[in-house]
């Protein structure tokens, strides 16, 4: 106790130079806990893209290809199955809810996904939590349009705007219908999954944008769609709920083996995992970053302690002087260190989760990263267990030139 009180008083006296190895440190922690959390949010937001889901069905395609489109909205299926289809399967007493999407039209870069009331009522995200209206209501009428948050936010619409739909996924009009304007009707609440960059519209409304209308009824296309059978024909893909787990496998076996025409169906838990397996490379790299970031705070320590030991001969030596063994002048120098690192985690830690507090909000608005808040988990606490060792080990290389030096050092001149 005697050593450690007397290495807090030298710190003390020099709480100028203590104080900027402590700021050091507590900045090297704020990031270290700052890249695991988005790190681990990363993995998590991922993970929580789709809940609640049982199993994907699309046409026949690889289980990846399948996720990637449907639920993530990224490439295009290789092919539409029949619209009898899904309502075969949607009638199967195992099932109790079935979502329809039909994809391929845009509306200036974002994908535009068409659907039914099902979305609303049963998709889940996170924990399974569900889609809510920041606004307005789901889409009722034929040209209504129900936007995801980051379509909302980034375009600057509100209700009762109206856009326009293109066909194909460019960022430019490829074939853009003036004379069917759709109008926004709702807006949903960040959700931090790709549902944040879509837009919403009915399937009887992807169907009206494809219908040839006779030149007679162009001059009035809304009536003229309204009173026609706008039921699709095909869709892109649908998310499946079952009643029990239990029937999951045998649906899936019964859809991949559909002799009516070649479906596939994936588990999303599976889905997930395979494509995580592709991005882990990601997750590395920031674990690299992690360690880089405790290296170079640990050698910046390092370098003071020794920077600052030729400044302190006169101390050791008066130590020294008065009955000071060079191993406790070794001791206190290691003590030094360690409540530098001690204190610098202490700060970076409390620092860490006042910035996750104050920027969680705008971070999962702004870029869809869900970050956990909890406690320091047990990565995080290994971490920071080597972030103490680590200034223990640096602690030693002033504490053996220390140990060496003799009284005769630290009261003859320094050259």
């Amino acid at each position: 106790m005697m050593l450690i009180d007397l290495a807090a008083r030298s710190l003390w006296n020099r709480r100028g130079l203590a104080l900027v190895t402590i700021l050091s440190i507590a900045l090297s922690v704020v990031l270290l806990l700052g890249v695991e959390k988005v790190r681990e949010g990363t993995r998590a937001s991922f993970a929580g893209t789709v809940s609640g889901v049982d199993l994907i069905m699309g046409a026949r395609s690889g289980g990846l290809q399948l996720m990637l489109y449907s639920v993530f909205r990224i490439g295009d299926a290789p092919n539409n199955f029949r619209w009898n289809t899904y309502l075969e399967f949607a009638d199967r007493p195992e099932v109790e809810w079935m979502i329809p999407i039909s994809l391929g039209d845009s509306h200036r870069g974002y994908r535009v996904v068409g659907t039914d009331g099902n979305f609303f009522e049963h998709f889940q995200y996170r924990d399974g939590r569900g889609v809510v209206f920041a606004s307005g209501v789901p889409f009722q009428g034929l040209f209504d349009v129900v936007l995801g948050a980051n379509v909302a936010s980034q375009l600057s619409y509100r209700l009762g705007d109206t856009i326009l739909i293109n066909h194909g996924l460019g960022t430019e009009a490829l074939a853009e219908h003036a004379e069917r304007p759709f109008v926004v009707t709702g807006i949903l609440e960040p959700t931090g999954t790709p549902v944040d960059r879509s837009v919403h519209v009915s399937l009887e409304a992807i169907e009206a944008l494809h219908v040839d209308l006779a030149p007679e009824a162009a001059a009035s296309p809304s009536a003229a769609l309204t009173a026609m059978d706008l039921t699709p024909t095909t869709i892109t893909a649908a998310l499946v709920g079952l009643r029990t787990p239990l029937d999951t496998f045998a649906l899936q076996r019964e859809i991949n083996q559909y002799a009516g025409e070649p479906l596939s169906a994936v588990l999303p838990g599976f889905g997930l995992l395979e494509l995580w397996s592709i991005l882990e490379i990601a997750e590395s790299a920031l674990r690299i970053v992690s360690a880089i970031i405790v290296a170079v705070s640990i050698v910046g320590m390092a370098t003071i302690l020794v920077s600052i030991l030729s400044q302190r001969r006169r101390e050791m030596a008066i130590l020294r002087s008065v009955g000071a063994t060079p191993l406790h002048i070794s001791l206190l120098l290691l003590f030094e260190s360690v409540l530098l690192a001690a204190l610098g985690t202490a700060v970076g830690v409390a620092g860490a989760f006042a910035v996750l507090v104050l920027a969680r909000p705008y971070i999962e608005r702004t870029y869809g990263l869900y970050l956990a808040f909890g406690g320091v988990g047990w990565w995080e606490a290994f971490l920071l267990l080597l972030v103490l060792t680590a200034a223990l080990i640096a602690g030693l290389i002033p504490a053996w030139r220390a140990y060496r030096q003799s009284v005769a050092d630290g009261v003859s001149p320094i050259d």
